[in-house]
């Protein structure tokens, strides 16, 4: 009995002494963050990470001024201007473009958004832009006939451009036609199409038969992306590629050129 009271006791201890110890812990790496005795290389993460976030919601806000300021100041602390596209303005856009999916927002929120990424674009694209190489190849883009949504068209054309393709911005409600000028003309080896809406999905089908009909179609790659598209309907129509969002664009564009797909 005398033994078990010694045991009982020296465990009830122990968990108050572990206790104790953790509680301190948490309490001296609370305040070594608030004196400032973190490790400068982690709190510079912090402050990037934070700085992220905060650029993602003005973004999201539409508040164009701030997007401005908290672009500049991650430029400040040595952030690379495609992380900061990658990381926070596209990671916002993707944010806008779930809730204009889902109707928790309306058109006027999408424009705000859209507005305060522009602000943002001004400032970090002229920096990629200075030093992409243009050796990947040609691409001609655009949201097809029919539809005026061009936000994420905008955004894909502006990381393919870091990405070095040299890109021809056909702009928004383009006709069959233009892509087959602008194919010919260029000797663009990728036609870009995108649609936010289900009814102007034939636009690109009539793209690609214009394609084929002008003797183009075997020269040139075809990509498409869009809310209502897929891989499916890609192959149904006789796009070679899908992709939901510019990273896989790139990534899907990337591997064709690996392979020899892209001529």
């Amino acid at each position: 009995m005398h033994s078990k009271r010694i045991t009982l006791f020296v465990l009830q201890n122990y968990y108050y002494v572990s206790y104790t110890i953790t509680i301190l812990s948490a309490k001296r790496g609370a305040e070594s963050v608030l004196s400032g005795s973190i490790h400068p290389k982690r709190k510079k993460e912090y402050e990037k990470e934070n700085l992220l976030s905060e650029l993602e919601q003005t973004i999201v806000s539409g508040k164009r001024a701030d997007a401005a300021r908290v672009s500049k100041e991650l430029l400040r602390q040595g952030m690379e201007p495609l992380d900061i596209i990658n990381l926070a303005l596209v990671k916002g856009m993707n944010t806008i473009g779930d809730r204009y999916a889902r109707n928790q927002i309306f058109l006027p929120q999408v424009l705000q958004a859209s507005e305060a990424m522009y602000e943002a674009l001004d400032i970090l694209l002229p920096l990629i832009l200075k030093e992409a190489v243009r050796e990947e190849g040609i691409i001609t883009i655009g949201v097809v006939e029919g539809d005026v949504h061009d936000i994420g068209k905008n955004i894909v054309k502006t990381l393919l451009a870091a990405a070095g393709y040299e890109i021809i911005d056909l702009g928004r409600d383009v006709p069959a036609d233009k892509f087959i000028d602008a194919v010919s003309a260029r000797k663009a080896q990728v036609v870009a199409m995108s649609t936010l809406m289900t009814p102007t999905m034939d636009s690109m089908k009539n793209t690609v038969d214009a394609l084929e009909q002008a003797g183009l179609r075997s020269s040139v790659l075809v990509i498409i992306g869009g809310a209502p598209t897929s891989q499916e309907f890609a192959t149904e129509i006789g796009a070679e590629l899908h992709a939901t969002n510019a990273q896989e664009a790139i990534k899907k564009m990337k591997r064709a050129t690996r392979s020899g797909t892209l001529i």
